[in-house]
Parts: structure tokens; sequence; C-alpha cells
């Protein structure tokens, strides 16, 4: 399986990449994980996107594109498949992952669109609260800690993170739509995309997936 999931913050993809690596055997591959295993490694393209990221600017889409393609042309992920989390953003990124894997004659099992109402995604997000020692997460309705305010696994404070607030929330959904919408009609235009409603519980939706790949 070679699958690209797309999505909004909070749409689910980690839980279904997540599903779908431990039932099929499949890599999946986060482009935040990557980025960070190369700068721990301080490779010269780790070192290359912390530079960028200290000064809080975007990696571009050159340095990105070029550690997905070193991490797919890996002979393990070659051979077992990959799902692409967070990866292509842009249409530019979309058309370079095209080029590479047309080049590996790895030609693409799917690309699904996760998709919820974005008042939805606020209220998931929204609800998110992290350890500030072990990074354990929880949320306000479907995963409260089970003593207000500190973490089951560690007893350190756990708090709402800056970018889980609801005006922070929508701004990065408005990104995501004008960065990334495009990337779900390039591949609308190629017959490749499956559109999954996220809203049903996470077997549903790992199901649909499924589905739409047969």
């Amino acid at each position: 399986m070679r699958l690209i999931l797309i999505g909004p913050p909070g749409v689910g993809k980690g839980t279904q990449s997540a599903l779908l690596s431990s039932r099929l055997g499949v890599f999946p591959l986060s482009s935040g994980e990557i980025f960070r295993k190369e700068i721990e490694a301080q490779t010269d393209l780790g070192r290359l996107a912390n530079s960028y990221i200290k000064h809080g600017e975007l990696v571009p889409n050159g340095v990105t594109i070029e550690m997905m393609a070193k991490r797919l042309r890996e002979p393990e992920v070659r051979k077992k498949g990959f799902i692409l989390d967070g990866f292509p953003r842009t249409t530019r990124q979309a058309d370079a992952l095209d080029e590479i894997l047309e080049e590996m004659d790895l030609p693409l099992s799917g690309v699904v669109s996760l998709e919820a109402p974005e008042e939805l995604i606020v209220r998931r997000l929204s609800g998110r609260m992290g350890c500030t020692q072990c990074g354990a997460i929880y949320h306000s309705i479907n995963k409260p800690p089970r003593r207000e305010g500190f973490c089951d696994v560690c007893n350190s404070p756990i708090v709402v993170r800056s970018d889980d607030q609801p005006e922070t929330i929508r701004e990065r959904l408005r990104i995501f739509k004008e960065t990334t919408a495009p990337v779900v009609e390039h591949y609308q235009a190629k017959s490749m995309l499956t559109r999954v409603d996220s809203t049903q519980d996470p077997e549903e939706v790992y199901a649909a997936i499924l589905n739409a790949l047969k």
C-alpha cells in the first residue's frame, strides 16, 4: 500500500495512520516526525531545516521534498509501503512527489481526503491538553485526566497548548485551506482522490479508507 492522507489539523490523520500501520504493516511517514529525526541526527538537511524553524520560518519546499525523497528511497519503505501524513502540503510538493514515485516505479494506491466541519474540528482541538513534563495528551471531554489539572502518568501539571486555542486553530485551518486545498484538487483531477467523512467512529473511517482502496 502506498497512500496519502490529506486533511486539516484535528481531522484524525494520525489516528488512521497508526491504525493502518499497525494492522497492515506499512510505514507511517509524517513530515513532522521526519523533520525531528533529521534534526536530532544533525544531518545536513536537518541542520538546514532547523535554521528556518529556529527563526520561526517555514521550511522551504525544496528542503522538505528532499527529506521525504530520502525516506521514500529507503529499501524497507519501498518494500512494505507507506502512508504519507502531512505531505504533500503544496502543489509544488505534490508535483515533486509524482516525479519521485514515477522515477521509483512506485504508483500510489490512492489518496484519501479526511473531511469534517470546521466547528467540529475546533471543538476537538480546543479540548486538547498536554502534560508539561512527559507530553501525554488528554482531552477535556474524550479523555480527561483522573485528577483535574494533573497528568495520570507522571502527576505533572497539564495545560492547553497555545496552538490549541480556538483563535489559533481557526488560523491553522485558514492556512490549510489556502495552501493544501489545491493539493486535493490536484489528485481529484487525476481521479485518484476519495473523500471520507471523518466525523464517524475511527473504526468506521478505517473501514471506509480500506473500501476506497479496493
